[in-house]
């Protein structure tokens, strides 16, 4: 790539850099000079995202958990922050943070700073925190506006041990293939390589030409397990968040064309278990430029997640942060006759019921 042979370049005058002022002018007239006609597309692309629809993350997480929530509820608990998680960085700053976010979007709190809580997602899941003592202890706390904060949204997990999803999970994905039913999961692997942000561009790789997309129910482990039954199953996990799962369908030989980097977007928030009573009664969608391609429900799963679970568990053993993908619904162009594949251009909107939205945006592939 020619963004790579320009910090190779860069990196060969760094030499000059340690000799002479004259050596780090030098430097820096080579970078700006060679990498802004590549980079600086990409960083407009990703400031525009975060500009516009980082409110609209939030707002659109407001409106999908009030049509879940008691009509008890007063707005003001609603603006209280809850066990929904967030990574971020602040403007202008390099270390990542640990927050959480109120039921409306309109509030959050950091953690990192004001409790024993690690900044980084993983290692706050291993601390096997109270959720209860934690709650408590946020109504003590200083919360202040998404807005006034204006985070760096950072996708919640990034380096999990595993991620492993399951094809062909949804009985309608299963139609529109026209295959049967199966009678056991079948599992496949990505890499923690492909992980991007809830807000962060796409850009495939040259060779791919056929790029799919596909909403996932993600689930995040909270314990260490192995042969788990059913039933302890569920009080294993951490939580749950939204997933877009990109695929390179003419690259299947390779690994099924599911872990190049940046293809699998995840976020925005990770919603501790405790928010949410019933994994099997979500709704879920993806909209590409406005227009409806998948939406379905996760009550149609053939593999429930507490089955899921228990028949990896048998497999290997699941660590805390360890990530489960649990299938798509039917919608995904490679099995539509009317929709196409993704363009540079396209804008993805991937939603779940109470668990918040995703923009990610296709651009060009690199050459």
């Amino acid at each position: 790539m020619q963004l790579h042979k320009t910090c190779l370049l860069a990196a060969q005058n760094l030499s000059k850099v340690n000799q002479t002022p004259r050596g780090m002018k030098a430097f820096m007239s080579i970078l700006c000079s060679r990498g802004t006609k590549w980079w600086s597309p990409l960083m407009a692309d990703k400031v525009q995202l975060r500009k516009h629809h980082l409110p609209r993350i939030f707002q659109r997480m407001r409106s999908s958990q009030l049509q879940a929530t008691p009509q008890t509820q007063t707005p003001a608990y609603r603006e209280q922050p809850k066990c929904r998680f967030i990574q971020y960085r602040r403007p202008n700053e390099h270390s990542k943070r640990l927050g959480m976010v109120s039921e409306d979007g309109s509030k959050m709190v950091e953690l990192s700073n004001v409790t024993c809580a690690s900044p980084s997602m993983l290692d706050f899941i291993r601390q096997r925190y109270c959720m209860k003592s934690l709650l408590h202890s946020v109504q003590y706390m200083k919360a202040r506006d998404v807005d006034a904060v204006c985070p760096e949204l950072l996708p919640p997990l990034e380096a999990p041990g595993k991620i492993v999803g399951v094809d062909c999970n949804y009985k309608d994905n299963c139609d529109e293939q026209n295959i049967p039913i199966p009678r056991e999961p079948a599992f496949y692997v990505k890499f923690a390589t492909s992980i991007t942000g809830a807000l962060d561009i796409i850009a495939p790789h040259s060779p791919g030409k056929r790029i799919d997309y596909g909403c996932q129910l993600a689930v995040v482990m909270g314990k260490r397990c192995r042969q788990v039954s059913p039933k302890e199953a569920l009080s294993n996990i951490f939580g749950y968040m939204v997933v877009q799962d990109i695929v390179a369908r003419d690259w299947n030989s390779l690994l099924g064309g599911r872990s190049m980097d940046n293809f699998l977007p995840l976020g925005p928030v990770i919603v501790h278990r405790c928010h949410v009573p019933d994994v099997n009664n979500l709704w879920m969608r993806t909209l590409v430029n406005g227009e409806e391609r998948q939406f379905g429900h996760t009550s149609n799963m053939i593999f429930k997640v507490d089955t899921l679970i228990h028949r990896l568990s048998h497999y290997m053993t699941l660590c805390p942060g360890d990530i489960i993908l649990t299938g798509t619904p039917a919608g995904s162009a490679a099995y539509s006759d009317t929709t196409s594949f993704l363009q540079p251009g396209d804008m993805i909107e991937t939603e779940i019921q109470n668990l918040g939205k995703m923009y990610n945006k296709i651009i060009e592939a690199y050459k």
